[in-house]
């Protein structure tokens, strides 16, 4: 007699977030490519991450409500599908920066999904009933993981074969569009979290996130989601600007080296969130930022200097702070929330993370009026009061 192994249900949805992941950052170490090969300007090729920021807010805000009311499953066959298309137009694009530009939108907008809906999926698909032994921070420990993952795998991926393997415009692409459309079957057999729902109200009230102005949310979450994603922006982004005078032929290899360092150093602290919770007493949140602040000041240091070492180091500390930050984040926001609001307060917080990506194209406008030094100087004293901010707040330990 055989016996057949039952897959734990959250590990039916996880590989759809993956390949979402997976298809939201295989393109931005490709930047140089696009600047080397297609001759795009340093600003264009960052508006095309702004384009992704363009489709990925709005689809934060709108995805958990239409997931609260048409169910998790179908949205995010939604937004593999949308990766898919989004991979098209990327890999038949080159040329056209309507089309890149489009296929940036697209890419935002699955991710969105994959943030929003899939993250709440799997916070449900680790509780009861569908699993009885997961351990309190799993519902936010397992989505995050599977998403910085596939950020960080999908990047190096890309980064690999546009370097050194063929067809290096068309085939990352190519490579995203195959694994999405292998995960499809096993995303079909998940099981799904939402109770039917008939709608009796109006769709633009499902909107309505009314935790959003939650003393607890405003006080720590709001001053510290710009910074996770903002870590990712500095490491990957703005440090391999700084010393591609000194990589040579070696750009795009060394963009994808910190792209998948930071990631990666973020992937594997985020286990460790739980621990940093127990030792400090639930102020995780704080190491984080504490963390970022240090990263800020070392890219300051590399914009001085223009080290590619420091900036290895920097994109290191960085993905640390946004290994510990995101975590600790959705920790902070499932505490306040319940089944019926978590993927629209999550969808808000994910769009207040990502206002920190679009720091590289603000610093490529501004660099025309003052340097990278001056810039991150700034930044890091924004950073310090944001971190004064989160103190506070959390020393308040407000409860409602």
């Amino acid at each position: 007699m055989t016996f057949r192994r039952t897959v734990p249900a959250w590990q039916l949805a996880a590989p759809a977030l993956f390949v979402m992941a997976w298809g939201g950052n295989h393109f931005t170490p490709l930047l140089h490519m696009y600047e080397s090969l297609g001759h795009y300007s340093v600003v264009m090729t960052d508006l095309f991450l702004g384009f992704y920021v363009v489709g990925l807010v709005p689809g934060l805000l709108l995805a958990g409500a239409l997931s609260d009311r048409y169910g998790r499953k179908p949205l995010t066959l939604a937004g593999v599908v949308l990766g898919i298309l989004a991979s098209i137009l990327l890999g038949l694009g080159f040329s056209s920066g309507i089309m890149l530009s489009a296929g940036r939108l697209l890419a935002g907008l699955s991710v969105a999904v994959a943030m929003a809906v899939g993250t709440a999926w799997l916070k449900e698909l680790s509780s009861p009933p569908f699993d009885n032994q997961a351990g309190r921070t799993a519902g936010a420990r397992r989505p995050s993981l599977t998403l910085t993952v596939g950020f960080g795998l999908g990047a190096g991926v890309a980064g690999v074969l546009a370097q050194w393997g063929p067809m290096p415009t068309l085939s990352p692409y190519v490579v995203h569009i195959v694994l999405s459309l292998l995960v499809l079957p096993r995303l079909l057999r998940a099981p799904e979290t939402v109770p039917r729902y008939r709608a009796h109200r109006p769709f633009w009230q499902d909107l309505a996130v009314p935790l959003a102005g939650h003393r607890r949310f405003v006080r720590v979450i709001i001053p510290s989601a710009p910074w996770v994603f903002g870590a990712a922006g500095i490491a990957y982004a703005i440090m391999p600007t700084l010393v591609q005078d000194q990589l040579g032929s070696l750009n795009l290899a060394y963009a994808t080296l910190l792209t998948v360092v930071t990631l990666g150093t973020g992937a594997l602290v985020q286990p460790q969130v739980a621990r940093i919770n127990r030792v400090t007493d639930g102020r995780a949140l704080m190491v984080g930022m504490s963390v970022m602040l240090l990263g800020v000041g070392l890219s300051v240091a590399t914009a001085i200097v223009l080290s590619p070492v420091l900036a290895f180091l920097t994109a290191v500390v960085l993905g640390a702070a946004y290994g510990v930050s995101i975590v600790a984040g959705l920790v902070e926001i499932q505490k306040i929330s319940t089944a019926a609001d978590l993927a629209g307060i999550t969808g808000v917080y994910y769009s207040l993370t990502y206002i920190g990506f679009l720091l590289p194209v603000a610093f490529a406008w501004l660099n025309a009026v003052a340097g990278y030094p001056v810039l991150l100087s700034i930044l890091f004293v924004v950073c310090a009061l944001c971190l004064a901010l989160v103190a506070n707040g959390m020393r308040r330990r407000v409860t409602e």
